[in-house]
């Protein structure tokens, strides 16, 4: 077979989760000597799909028609679907599509190995995955259904990866997983996140951040924030999925905690980890949600002023119990209830931003922005993010320096001017 009909291109969808498949997928067919290129120089084309809400469905039917019409017109030869829609409507896909040559469902995650990857990832973060799926049965959620167990990762095969992507230069490294937090309950019967977390500390010598994604409210735990309060290469900043407020709603969705008890949770972090950042979600119009439900709501996010905030409609989805529920909220209902909310969180974020202004942030250099009018400014304008900017979904720190910077620098950033997510700054250098 000639090399150039065995250049394989990715196009990935969906969550950072989905990334890390799709980096272990090409490792795998670039070890049977296959050619990983950017998917519009590929012959054939793998179309990583996310079956998580409505809307991320039709995002991947949208891409695999595009992708079957550059196959139609020849450009490419082959098209191959692979991922969550795959795993969970592999043979409803096949009759739809006949077009596509294969259909591969996910990876099974191997708790031993550290099997080879291509990094889909700018070199200086990474994403590490320690764990898929998830313990909790979440009432509007498939991912179990698509899934299957938990399973985690262990800590040497976790550290051996750590190792290597330290050993190349990698920056910052951002633990994801359904639930990290559970991790290391199903090998060796304890929240393992702590544990996990010190061995790779040991290990490191150029990671100088670890980001936390996707920590389930019920299972964090005194130790997890104490350490991270201690260690000063674990960013102060958490991703911890709340999903409402309303005692009803919360029984509804099967999250196994109470608004009072999500309220001293939330105390308790910022008392333990002082300045920490909090990402949080939120659902809105799961079936039966009143006006007062969301309302609760409403308050809740404005009382505790979250530092960063997402916003859902209620999906439903296929198989799980929310679907079956009696009650079900418009579809104008839930984006407007979506809307007041995100505009609630804008004016705080605004708020949160501008008290940034006149510090100082360690900022890690992502690119350079284009300046016309960099030869009068007599300073170059970059792109970064701080420790309490998580990659794609967060805000940027545009940063003005009279010195040369590369991708990867960490600097200290005067920040001068803020709006609702992002800041700006200066790192001027004497000369």
């Amino acid at each position: 077979m000639k090399d150039a009909d065995r250049k394989v291109g990715v196009i990935n969808l969906g969550c950072a989760r989905n990334l890390v498949d799709a980096e272990r997928l090409l490792g795998h067919l670039k070890d049977k000597g296959h050619v990983i290129v950017d998917a519009d120089l590929a012959q054939t084309v793998i179309v990583n799909t996310c079956s998580f809400i409505e809307d991320a469905r039709k995002e991947s039917v949208d891409t695999i028609l595009d992708a079957l019409e550059l196959k139609k017109q020849g450009k490419i030869k082959k098209v191959i679907v692979a991922g969550c829609l795959s795993q969970r409507y592999g043979k409803d896909l096949a009759l739809e599509f006949p077009e596509v040559d294969a259909f591969i469902g996910i990876q099974a995650l191997d708790r031993q190995a550290n099997p080879s990857m291509v990094n889909l990832t700018p070199k200086h973060f990474s994403y590490v995955k320690i764990c898929e799926s998830c313990f909790n049965a979440c009432s509007f959620c498939a991912i179990p259904q698509i899934k299957g167990r938990f399973i985690s990762r262990t800590i040497e095969s976790v550290i051996q990866e750590v190792k290597e992507k330290d050993k190349e230069g990698v920056k910052e490294i951002n633990i994801i997983g359904q639930d990290i937090t559970a991790y290391g309950l199903d090998i060796y019967h304890e929240k393992s996140l702590p544990k996990l977390l010190k061995a790779m500390i040991r290990s490191m010598k150029n990671i100088e951040w670890i980001r936390l994604l996707y920590a389930f409210p019920s299972h964090l735990t005194d130790e997890l924030l104490e350490l991270m309060a201690l260690e000063p290469k674990i960013c102060k900043y958490i991703d911890i999925p709340l999903q409402h407020i309303s005692d009803h709603i919360l029984f509804e969705q099967n999250r196994n905690i109470t608004a009072q008890q999500t309220r001293e949770l939330i105390q308790k972090i910022r008392r333990i980890i002082p300045g920490v950042f909090l990402r949080t979600a939120f659902i809105v119009g799961l079936p039966g949600e009143t006006n007062e439900d969301f309302e609760q709501l409403r308050g809740f996010i404005r009382d505790f002023r979250f530092e960063r905030v997402g916003v859902f409609t209620y999906s439903r989805e296929e198989g799980t119990p929310a679907a079956l529920m009696p009650q079900q909220v418009p579809a104008k209902v839930r984006s407007q209830r979506r809307d007041i909310l995100m505009q609630d969180q804008q004016a705080i974020s605004r708020e949160i931003q501008q008290s940034f202004v006149g510090r100082t942030l360690k900022v890690l250099i992502e690119g350079q922005e284009d300046s016309k009018d960099k030869k009068n400014s007599g300073y170059n304008t970059y792109v970064g993010r701080s420790e309490f900017d998580a990659p794609d979904v967060d805000g940027v720190v545009y940063v003005h320096s009279n010195k040369a910077l590369s991708v990867g620098d960490f600097v200290e950033v005067k920040i001068t001017d803020a709006y609702e997510y992002d800041l700006v700054g200066s790192c001027f250098i004497n000369a």
